[in-house]
């Protein structure tokens, strides 16, 4: 793309657009500049809730997925493969999954994290091969980040996905993008022109991770990674998981916590096993079984034993 059209194309964008409500904030004091940023903060959940339905088709497609042996797949260059890296890192322990069952990929590779890699948004080849080089399948689920909705390593990505037959998502702050046009379902989170001319890390930003906390969480939930509102598949992988673990069992189950340390201990540290275990008051391969039996879903187990 030409300077002369790059520019006619960020001028069109709602992102890239300067706001009204900002235009003196340097001449401000530190606690009016924060009052305009958490003003403009505010619009940020409704601009995600207009967009519900849409996040809800993502993920039934992407439990689908799952439950075919599929992944989830976030790919975005800067903040936004960032935050998709970040979305894909905390499923393990939070779920107990793989960390091969929800990917992050960022334009530049590891290093592009924590340095900006020049030029590596541009290369629309280069999302292509990085979906090329983790075996990206039909039965995958692609979700392409980007405020802009126009960056090109995201597109070839969109491109790629689309035409081995895998759904794709776009998630882009400027409505009717380039990704829209191309992905199965667009999540279109029109923010508004940020606080900082074109700082889309802000405002764009925030939307992002509120939708892609929204797809993996009621994914997992969907999956039976949850009891009631607890999380029973959590790893305990460190001091501070572990004495959740006791508690998860101890608000699943009312039970005192030596009883919670007792069946932790019994059932390998796995906290779900453990809260079936009281709840059925089975052993620790009779709980093994019965969830094995019910996809994983605590409820279910426990109602079977029940029965």
């Amino acid at each position: 793309m030409t300077e002369a059209n790059l520019l006619n194309a960020l001028g069109q964008m709602i992102t890239e657009q300067r706001n009204p409500n900002s235009m003196n904030i340097d001449c401000l004091e530190a606690l009016e500049i924060v009052k305009i940023i958490n003003q403009e903060d505010k619009l940020v959940p409704q601009a995600v809730e207009k967009c519900l339905p849409q996040i809800a088709t993502a993920v039934e497609k992407i439990v689908v997925s799952f439950q075919q042996g599929g992944r989830l797949v976030y790919i975005g260059a800067g903040t936004s493969g960032r935050l998709g890296v970040l979305d894909a890192s905390e499923c393990p322990p939070t779920y107990g999954v793989s960390p091969e069952m929800v990917v992050g990929l960022i334009a530049g590779g590891e290093r592009a994290l924590r340095h900006p890699i020049e030029g590596a948004e541009d290369n629309a080849e280069q999302g292509k091969v990085d979906l090329q080089q983790i075996d990206f399948s039909a039965k995958d689920v692609l979700v392409g980040i980007a405020a802009s909705g126009r960056t090109p390593y995201v597109i070839g990505a969109l491109e790629y996905a689309k035409s081995l037959g895998a759904t794709t998502v776009s998630i882009a702050s400027n409505p009717n993008s380039a990704m829209a046009q191309i992905a199965d379902i667009a999540i279109d989170t029109v923010v508004g022109a940020e606080v900082l001319t074109g700082s889309s890390r802000m405002k764009s930003g925030t939307a992002q991770k509120l939708v892609l906390n929204m797809l993996t969480t009621a994914s997992m939930i969907l999956l039976g990674k949850c009891y009631q509102n607890l999380m029973v598949d959590v790893q305990a992988s460190n001091e501070k998981l572990k004495a959740r673990a006791i508690r998860i069992v101890m608000q699943a189950t009312d039970c005192a916590k030596d009883e919670a340390v007792k069946a932790l201990k019994l059932a390998d540290n796995n906290a779900k096993v453990a809260i079936l275990m009281i709840l059925a008051n089975v052993d620790q391969k009779t709980a093994v079984q019965l969830l094995a039996e019910n996809q994983g879903k605590l409820r279910d187990a426990y109602d079977t034993a029940d029965s």
